[in-house]
């Protein structure tokens, strides 16, 4: 679980005597400016992104579904969503 940091530790003064007009003792989330997008940072969302073209190049290739599920360790359902995607892209 993430803490939360106090505000006096990063805020001035007069902005949290602002904030307190509006939220008084409460919690409050502040998002960040602009945010990443999944897996950016971990480089996971590359990777899936080359599962999913390797199992479309085997669908098409001629394995059928049932054994790419087998493969890949995802339900066949799964692997229908992923070469739909392919397809219309």
């Amino acid at each position: 679980m993430k803490k939360y940091i106090n505000a006096r530790d990063v805020l001035p003064d007069n902005l949290i005597k602002e904030i307190q007009k509006y939220v008084k003792g409460q919690h409050i989330y502040i998002p960040q400016d602009e945010r990443k997008k999944w897996g950016s940072e971990t480089g996971l969302r590359e990777e899936m992104k080359k599962r999913n073209e390797e199992i479309f190049r085997l669908y098409s290739g001629g394995k059928n579904i049932a054994s790419l599920a087998k493969m890949f360790h995802l339900s066949e359902e799964r692997i229908r969503g992923i070469i739909y995607e392919k397809q219309t892209e």
